[in-house]
């Protein structure tokens, strides 16, 4: 993808018609939205403005057609190199990543057009035992449509922010194969949280629990997975194994929770005592 990029940095015309093309077409906004991420992080908001248009333009159109992930996604990741730009941090970008995906949910930005209703009704349809349940939770006082709402939105959420920080992670690797060959790898390697943003995101979390603000807990969270995803990436990178080591962690971490548990521990212990550089110091 680097000769793509290479492309794209040639000049704002070529920039924004590609993302203005690959927006337009499904299941490539992720290409626009890393597009608008590269020009803004190269040579800042105001000069990349015309490119982030011309992505949100086209996932705008897919807005009005009742898929709000991409338009979305093209803010969130835009939102997130601005951050990284200006802080040159990591942690600061993912915290902030997961404050504006939680704040998207709490509007109700992602619950669908027609409302959860319609999908409400072919789950009851679909399964007796789903049905009984719902009706369970409804004699117990709870609000089976605030519920599915939460859920829905809950979950589009947490795709729109890993999305978001995959095309982040992909714009950065663009950057750094055209202006610094090496740098995002050893970038992505030393990523760990500060106890301070480890801290900040604790806090949320809880506050989002007393509060009635859930979206704040169901996110808080995903800066912690993508340190320990660094971190892992990092401890490969020392002991200079195999690539299909990083094949098994990524199956198992799609495939299993106890691996995701296992990392989010990691990223807590790394915040405390950086393992990597207790690695080389040991080395």
């Amino acid at each position: 993808m680097l000769p793509i990029a290479r492309y794209v940095m040639r000049g704002t015309p070529q920039a924004a018609g590609a993302a203005a093309l690959a927006g337009i077409v499904p299941w490539l906004f992720w290409f626009s939205a890393a597009i608008a991420a590269l020009v803004t992080l190269r040579q800042g908001l105001s000069s990349g403005l015309i490119v982030i248009v011309a992505a949100a333009v086209p996932a705008g159109w897919w807005w009005v057609q009742g898929d709000v992930i991409p338009l979305s996604s093209v803010l969130l990741v835009t939102l997130m190199a601005v951050v990284l730009r200006a802080r040159l941090s990591w942690g600061e970008t993912l915290v902030v990543g997961a404050l504006a995906g939680a704040v998207l949910i709490q509007l109700g930005v992602f619950i669908p057009p027609g409302g959860v209703g319609p999908l409400l009704d072919q789950l009851r349809q679909s399964s007796p035992e789903i049905d009984r349940m719902l009706d369970e939770f409804v004699r117990q006082g709870g609000s089976v449509e605030q519920l599915a709402s939460l859920m829905v939105s809950g979950v589009t959420g947490l795709i729109v922010l890993l999305v978001s920080v995959a095309c982040l992670a992909l714009a950065r690797s663009w950057q750094a194969g055209l202006y610094n060959p090496g740098g995002f790898r050893q970038e992505f390697h030393a990523l760990r949280l500060k106890p301070r943003e480890l801290g900040l995101l604790i806090v949320l979390g809880v506050i989002g629990s007393l509060v009635s603000l859930p979206a704040l807990a169901m996110l808080s969270w995903v800066p912690l997975l993508v340190a320990g995803i660094a971190l892992i990436h990092g401890f490969i990178g020392l002991k200079g194994m195999n690539g299909l080591w990083l094949v098994a962690f990524y199956a198992l971490l799609i495939t299993t929770w106890p691996m995701i548990l296992i990392v989010l521990l990691l990223a807590v212990i790394d915040t405390f005592v950086n393992i990597r550089e207790r690695m080389v110091d040991s080395h």
